[in-house]
């Protein structure tokens, strides 16, 4: 009893004095409330104690602290971090801190923050960051048809290629890191509603890979780190000829030391395509029509474990699984009777699976920092094709089979180092990228000979391009008062070896080339105001030859069309030089931006008659001679009544490219406008409309003069469920007026019309739940989901 009496004693001493830390944090510029602002308790031995997270209205507390001395760290992306020591006694039990400001850090962020409304810009020294907001155009797409509300970037849907200021020489990369995928491939699976950000980098530094002449479009994944357990899911369904469900979840799971979170999303449905080919110097007629039935799931998840205050482990898997059946019905006339009645089914199993692992060591507290980063991804994408024509059964030249195999792994390590100096800082960095690509087709077609029966065999094919880039860089970036500058070099030593067989030749073909290049960078702001801002930069890029430019196994097109690579393709270098004006207004801001781009060793297209079949012409590529295209561009975002936002862009590309047309080198330049003007109206708390339009002037390419084309879009939300829901109703080109009507005059005079299932409309429900709620500050501010610290 005597043991005990104490004992109890000291415990009851302990609770009775037990006390509490309350306080309101706000933003010291506005007088905001700032909700989810991190609060840490330490010992002045700087062991955690206790913590807590800031409510809706900013009120913290923190329960049950033993009367001792502690240190309160109040926390929040993009503000500086406050410590506040704090001596708990006996006769001060209880500390209320009051109002508390936090300040904008600008040094951190480097950035400046030019719309609010909807989707969100930040405007960086080398790239815009666009956050995606409550666009509701955008909601329930792919994230294929999500980048058409992004200025400088618009979607060729006849081709699928995404254009970077009217160019399709960008680099795609998915939360920094390249994929194996096409961008077409991975866009389409990739619901809009996993999207985070979107960075658009027309002249990437020297931190960043050479590939890609227009730049890097970096799409950058939702991942939180809220305290506790919370997420988000997506419905909707999405109906024009066919009827496509579509739906997604984000979670997310915060305790400790560890964050866990996870996405996943699924698309699936039919699409149809409509082709109409009219030849004019004979009665010549081609109908095609295609319909791809696809099932998609893309699922991400990961885990970031946060050791101490300085080092940080994360992990994360991402895969991408498509179930394809692509059938091509193809109907060819000549003087009006059915000549080529072809049926054709492509059924592709089309899997991607990456692993990522990062470990980053925080130095010190002034910024000092090293990462290292593996990256491996790997695409497996089987393909049987069974083609047909019904009007000539027997010939093996239309009725054929195709086992296609194609795997490709690309393995990516970095290490990047960040050393803070006087105004500025130091990076510097080492990648290795390695990829290996293999393509093997068994197929028992056989192909026309000149002048007698068909006969020969096409031959089974196979074709490995393995590429090695092994690269280092160093980055220096300075402030002085009202300029920065930013200027690097990049050295990359790329590789690659080639080998291509056929069973109907005598021996292998290798191919093999090594290139060491060095591309410099250099960039400056200059902000005389603060509502001006004026950027000026330059990058040296490269194109390197993709696989589909090098392949010399045939691809077939259309029955009267087939498209084959080029394996003596050289790389193309580009030097790009930008300017670029920022103003903000009181209600609003805008951007007026030009480029000019000149590029050697331009790689083209080459339009060939087949000597076989007349009829029939031949696709490839070539490196033809120096090229310069520039373009001026505008974008801006106004408010002129509260509840009204205009976001207007509009783009004069000058462009001129360089081709072959049977035998004759041709040089074709192109003007080519574009426009577009976004309405957001805010009818009431919750109910918000949107009604957006676009369009495209007259297009020129090699072959093809294409006529100009005018979308519009509507949509509108509804909040339910206290905020947490949101009801969507959307209308995608709600006239259909989608046509691509085209004409050439070689290798054939000739007109074609495209039509494509884009007019649709679409219902959805989103619902946020769990310990807090998406607010446009996070959006704002979550460093954590922006790449800005590794080689990419």
């Amino acid at each position: 009893m005597k043991k005990i009496l104490p004992t109890l004693l000291l415990f009851l001493s302990f609770s009775i004095t037990a006390q509490n830390i309350t306080g309101k944090v706000i933003d010291s510029k506005t007088k905001e409330s700032i909700p989810y602002v991190t609060i840490v308790c330490k010992s002045n031995k700087d062991k955690i104690l206790s913590g807590a997270i800031t409510d809706e209205s900013g009120v913290f507390k923190i329960e049950k602290l033993a009367l001792q001395t502690v240190i309160i760290e109040i926390q929040f992306i993009g503000y500086k971090t406050i410590k506040k020591e704090i001596v708990l006694t006996a006769k001060n039990p209880n500390k209320d801190l009051g109002i508390i400001l936090l300040k904008e850090d600008r040094a951190s962020l480097d950035e400046v923050i030019i719309e609010s409304e909807t989707t969100s810009v930040i405007q960086k020294i080398d790239r815009k960051v666009y956050t995606i907001g409550k666009d509701l155009t955008a909601a329930g797409t792919n994230s294929l048809l999500m980048l058409e509300n992004i200025p400088s970037i618009s979607v060729n849907h006849q081709s699928g290629q995404i254009l970077l200021r009217g160019n399709g020489n960008v680099n795609l990369l998915i939360d920094g890191k390249p994929s194996n995928l096409s961008a077409q491939q991975l866009l389409k699976q990739l619901p809009s509603s996993t999207v985070k950000q979107v960075e658009v980098i027309t002249n990437p530094s020297a931190k960043y890979s050479a590939e890609g002449m227009s730049g890097i479009i970096n799409i950058i994944l939702k991942k939180n780190t809220k305290i506790g357990f919370n997420g988000s899911f997506d419905v909707g369904v999405e109906h024009s000829k066919n009827t496509r469900p579509t739906g997604s979840v984000n979670l997310n799971y915060r305790i400790g030391k560890v964050n866990i979170y996870g996405n996943y999303g699924v698309d699936l449905g039919k699409f149809e395509t409509y082709f109409k080919f009219n030849r004019k110097d004979k009665d010549l007629v081609q109908d095609v029509f295609f319909i791809d039935n696809t099932t998609s799931h893309f699922a991400k998840a990961g885990i970031d474990y946060y050791i101490n205050d300085k080092n940080t482990l994360s992990f994360f898997t991402t895969h991408n699984l498509s179930d394809i059946n692509f059938t091509n019905n193809s109907n060819t006339y000549l003087n009006q009777n059915l000549i080529l009645n072809n049926k054709n089914l492509f059924l592709i199993d089309n899997k991607e699976h990456a692993y990522n692992i990062d470990y980053i060591l925080d130095i010190n507290d002034k910024g000092e920092q090293i990462e290292l980063e593996f990256n491996y991804s790997k695409n497996t994408k089987p393909e049987n094709d069974l083609n047909r024509e019904l009007l000539n059964p027997t010939s093996k030249v239309y009725n054929y089979t195709n086992e296609i195999l194609n795997d490709n792994s690309i393995f990516l390590a970095n290490l990047d180092y960040i050393k803070p100096i006087t105004s500025g800082k130091l990076e510097l960095g080492l990648e290795a990228r390695i990829q290996n690509t293999f393509h093997n087709i068994i197929t028992d077609q056989v192909v026309e000979s000149q002048g007698i029966s068909p006969s020969v065999l096409r031959g089974n094919s196979t074709f490995s391009y393995d590429r090695n880039t092994y690269s280092a860089y160093i980055n220096l970036n300075k402030n002085y008062k009202k300029v920065t500058l930013q200027t690097g070099l990049r050295f990359e030593n790329f590789s690659v070896n080639g080998l291509f067989s056929n069973t109907q030749q005598a021996a292998t073909e290798p191919y093999s080339k090594e290139f060491f290049t060095v591309y410099p960078s250099a960039y400056l702001t200059f902000k005389p105001k603060d509502k001006h801002q004026l950027q000026i930069g330059y990058s040296r890029r490269v194109d390197r030859p993709a696989i589909d430019q090098v392949t010399p196994i045939q691809e077939w097109t259309t029955p009267l069309s087939i498209s084959v690579g080029n394996r003596t393709l050289e790389p193309q270098f580009t030097n790009s030089f930008e300017l670029n004006y920022t103003r903000t207004l009181d209600k609003g801001n805008y951007t007026l931006g030009t480029f000019y781009r000149r590029t050697t060793g331009r790689i083209g297209r080459i339009f060939m008659q087949d000597a076989v079949n007349s009829d029939r012409q031949l696709l490839s590529y070539g490196n033809y001679d120096t090229t310069d295209n520039f373009g001026f561009e505008f974008s801006s975002s106004y408010k002129p009544v509260k509840w009204w936002t205009i976001r207007p862009s509009a783009n004069v590309y000058f462009q001129e490219n360089h081709g072959v047309l049977n035998h004759q080198n041709v040089t074709v330049k192109n003007t080519l406008f574009t426009a577009r003007i976004s309405n957001s109206i805010k009818a009431s708390k919750n109910l918000r409309f949107q009604l957006s339009s676009s369009y495209r002037g007259n297009n020129r390419t090699i072959q093809f003069k294409i006529k100009p084309y005018l979308l519009i879009n509507a949509a509108a939300s509804l909040s339910v469920l206290n905020d947490n829901g949101t009801i969507t109703l959307r209308g995608t080109d709600i006239f259909d007026s989608f046509k691509l009507d085209f004409s050439s005059t070689n290798p054939f005079p000739q007109r074609g019309l495209f039509t494509l299932e884009y007019s649709a409309i679409y219902l959805g429900f989103s619902y946020n739940f769990g310990s807090g709620k998406n607010r446009e500050r996070d959006r704002k501010y979550r460093k954590n989901n922006e790449t800005q610290g590794g080689v990419i």
